[in-house]
């Protein structure tokens, strides 16, 4: 059996261990494997903030401390006051925790053997929920509800043009929610779907030139773990990119509902 055949074999296995598996517990009452690494992860966030928080200092001389109030600063100046204005200060926690949490979620999933809990789409439908629910808040909280709702519509526009502009800009603020989720799953399962078949290929190559004294096959899995190291370099940026698009969209979109149109 050539290298070709023992790869198509195992690229079903390798499109099922992306599905949601139930790891603790039965299908009544359990948690799959997706759900256990958004707990992993979310308590992985909360020990990064609670020791960040703890050692701060004047002068920092740990470089995780120094990293962690880097991340701070960045989301803080970047995303908050770079994007929000005046009254960002209130909202950087959350955006900071968004961050956080995304980043840290994409950077695990990239660790041999663990999953990203970004990489299926109920974790970030719930991510594009929250910072829904919590952008409208903060506008009905700005201008009343009503308010809120006659916001959508920029004033000056001629009447006649008001209940259309309205009514495109509250679909466009409705499917927010799918563009968020979306966005962000659709990254982060291809590029781990990707590097998944490039890891897969490489073994299989590898193993096929050992077992069969195939030196076409082991000389064909050099460049598969050439490409392997480039996709980790490259996921490794998205997976920084990804966290930083959510957070400066939800941070748009706080500025967009709490600002005077």
């Amino acid at each position: 059996m050539n290298a070709l055949e023992v790869l198509s074999e195992h690229v079903p296995e390798l499109q099922e261990s992306f599905n949601s598996a139930i790891v603790i517990g039965n299908s009544t009452f359990g948690l799959t494997q997706y759900t256990l690494w958004m707990i992993i992860c979310w308590i992985l966030t909360l020990v990064v903030v609670l020791v960040a928080g703890r050692k701060l200092t004047l002068i920092p001389t740990n470089k995780f401390i120094n990293t962690v109030e880097y991340g701070y600063q960045f989301v803080r100046n970047d995303m908050g006051e770079g994007v929000i204005g005046h009254g960002f200060k209130k909202h950087v926690p959350f955006l900071a925790t968004l961050f956080f949490f995304i980043l840290i979620s994409n950077f695990v999933g990239l660790i041999p053997g663990c999953k990203t809990p970004t990489g299926t789409i109920s974790v970030t439908w719930a991510l594009s929920l929250i910072s829904f629910l919590y952008f409208v808040f903060w506008g009905v909280k700005a201008h009343g509800g009503l308010g809120y709702l006659k916001s959508l519509a920029p004033s000056g526009l001629p009447i006649v043009m008001v209940p259309i502009i309205w009514f495109l800009e509250l679909i466009s603020t409705v499917i927010r929610l799918l563009t968020l989720a979306v966005r962000l799953y659709g990254n982060m399962f291809a590029g781990h779907m990707v590097l998944g078949i490039f890891a897969l290929a490489a073994s299989v190559f590898l193993t096929v030139g050992i077992q069969s004294f195939d030196l076409v096959s082991g000389v064909l899995s050099v460049p598969w773990f050439l490409l392997l190291i480039f996709m980790y370099a490259l996921e490794t940026l998205v997976a920084f990119l990804q966290a930083y698009v959510f957070t400066t969209l939800s941070s748009v979109y706080i500025s967009l509902a709490t600002s005077a149109h």
